[in-house]
């Protein structure tokens, strides 16, 4: 009688990344309007977003040019917040699935 033990192989699931890596992401739209001036639209991304005025005035001309300008692609909770501050300031702001 031999005693050597064979085991059978046991197959390791990989993580592929983290929860976040699996959940699609969100964009964060504004929308231009008739109503806020350039200077403070560029003002309110810097406020919210934390931007340079650099950045900040890149986004704001693409609402003024293009109608709008996606400024985040982020999390499901992330997106729901950054929409509400941006609406606290009066801008026209809605998030969308990223496809």
């Amino acid at each position: 009688m031999s005693d050597t033990v064979v085991l059978p192989e046991i197959e390791r699931e990989e993580k592929t990344g983290s929860k976040d890596d699996l959940e699609p992401g969100w964009l964060v739209i504004c929308w231009n309007d008739p109503i806020n001036l350039m200077a403070y639209v560029t003002h309110v991304f810097q406020a919210v977003f934390g931007w340079n005025r650099q950045k900040a005035e890149h986004h704001m001309l693409q609402v003024h040019r293009q109608g709008k300008s996606v400024l985040a692609r982020t999390s499901l909770e992330k997106a729901e917040h950054f929409v509400h501050q941006l609406q606290k300031y009066t801008l026209h702001a809605t998030m969308q699935r990223d496809p």
